[in-house]
């Protein structure tokens, strides 16, 4: 696979409950006054772009301020943010704010914490952003197809004291299902996409373009900022002769380690290197994503200008500085079971949804295909599948029982995962979305500390409307 298409195109109800209010109105342990206030407008609507050539024909798709991605939201560490949101589409919307810890009431997510965004209608979101890192905004009201027609946009948070780079890039990778003609397929949310891998696209983009070329500098230290915002791609990049340096993984630091193989990331994930250019003046390496193995193809190629920006290479990568995130006891940590389950292959026969017992076959014919604790979500509002005492520390032993991937997300916390297979991990590492193997079992431990009911499920985004999507109370 090449990074164009493989069809001939050429490269060119408010809240859920009134009890609900009074957890909104709660505010997190961690709160604090924040810095001078940040206000920005944020308009989605349908547009169009190009896509795949500069040239060509525009791509239809949907966007914030008719740009995809939108615009990068950039503020430092401690400011507070305002974003009014209008909503020019002619269905619902909202926003998520994937990876940050705001309040319950502004995590954009629709009748849970919530009225939808009418069409014609703006509301306004406004949080501090307590830590740093990489983050990125898109819908949760019908996502499978807002993101997938181009809703996303990055929001990066700045140190206060960030490392010293020559240059901070960020990389939104996305795929996308394109007929002959340039434009979306219209097959969003179709019966195959909802039980197996997803809507896995046939067309990549970087920074919403098909992108040959990267122009570097030889000797140049660069931070590349890495989001996935496809809809069920996961991205396994290769750097051609070159070692990256992994400082962050869902926008919280980790002790830097050199990445000697392949680089996994699934949706929703962010990662970011460290990425010391090394080569020589005219030299060009490929990046590649080989992680499906009858898919492999080129994603870019970075190529190096005539010039040499430094003989040497700067000193060691310097860990970033750690975020506001309280560290779990593990030793007192209360421990629960969560089983992911259903999909093609997975053996299920029976589920619950809409409060009763059904077959698979009956799952099917409603659209539905996965389950969390034997449960399909049939909407953002729903039984909580655990409640927990806000300040205590937990581990939660995640348990896929599928034969597919998982990129699993929990709004409102990051956690650390400290096993993988009954293994400790290696890095400890801060997350918000980790992507579990099939048949693969990985315990993550956190403490609950920010109010409210907070969705937890796959950011695949066909298997989260297929019904694997639960609600986390802490109370």
């Amino acid at each position: 696979m090449k990074n164009t298409f493989n069809n001939g195109l050429s490269r060119r109800s408010f809240l859920a409950a009134a009890g609900a209010a009074a957890g909104v109105a709660a505010v997190p342990a961690w709160a604090a006054p924040s810095l001078p206030l940040r206000q920005i407008d944020l308009a989605a609507a349908p547009g169009a772009t190009h896509l795949v050539d500069s040239d060509g024909t525009k791509t239809k798709v949907w966007s914030y301020n008719g740009r995809v991605p939108g615009p990068e939201i950039r503020i430092r560490q401690g400011e507070r943010l305002r974003v009014a949101v209008r909503n020019g589409l002619t269905e619902e919307t909202t926003v998520h704010w994937h990876g940050l810890r705001v309040p319950h009431a502004m995590d954009g997510v629709p009748h849970l914490t919530q009225k939808p965004i009418a069409p014609g209608e703006t509301f306004v979101y406004e949080f501090d952003a307590p830590d740093a890192g990489t983050y990125w905004y898109h819908p949760h009201q019908r996502s499978f197809e807002q993101v997938g027609r181009g809703l996303y946009g990055p929001l990066i948070i700045e140190e206060t004291n960030p490392p010293q780079v020559d240059r901070d890039v960020t990389w939104v990778l996305d795929d996308w299902r394109l007929l002959i003609d340039a434009q979306i397929s219209e097959d969003f949310g179709n019966r195959h996409d909802m039980s197996h891998a997803g809507r896995i696209g046939n067309t990549v983009t970087v920074n919403g373009r098909i992108t040959d070329m990267f122009e570097a500098r030889a000797g140049e230290r660069i931070r590349l900022r890495l989001i996935n915002a496809a809809n069920a791609r996961i991205f396994g990049l290769e750097f051609d002769g070159h070692t990256p340096w992994v400082i962050a993984y869902d926008g919280q630091p980790v002790d830097p380690h050199q990445v000697t193989g392949r680089l996994d990331i699934g949706p929703a994930m962010r990662i970011d290197l460290i990425l010391d250019l090394t080569g020589d003046p005219g030299d060009a390496f490929a990046v590649r994503d080989t992680f499906y193995s009858r898919l492999k193809y080129r994603l870019l190629n970075v190529v190096y200008g005539p010039k040499r920006l430094r003989d040497k290479p700067m000193r060691k990568v310097a860990a970033l500085p750690d975020n506001t995130m309280p560290e779990p006891d593990l030793a007192s940590a209360e421990r629960h079971h969560i089983a992911f389950g259903g999909g093609m292959m997975g053996g299920m026969a029976m589920a619950k949804m809409g409060g009763r017992e059904v077959g698979m076959m009956e799952m099917m014919r409603n659209g539905k295909a996965w389950t969390v604790n034997g449960v399909a979500a049939t909407g953002h509002v729903m039984d909580p599948i655990l409640t927990l005492a806000r300040n205590r520390s937990y581990i939660l032993a995640l348990d896929n029982q599928t034969a597919w991937y998982h990129p699993i997300h929990l709004h409102g916390h990051s956690f650390r995962v400290i096993s993988r297979n009954g293994e400790p991990t290696r890095h400890k590492e801060w997350q918000d979305t980790v992507m579990m193997a099939p048949r693969e079992q990985v315990e993550i431990a956190f403490v609950a500390d920010n109010p409210g009911g907070w969705m937890f499920h796959c950011h695949i985004l066909e298997h989260q409307a297929g019904g694997m999507m639960g609600v986390i109370q802490v109370t």
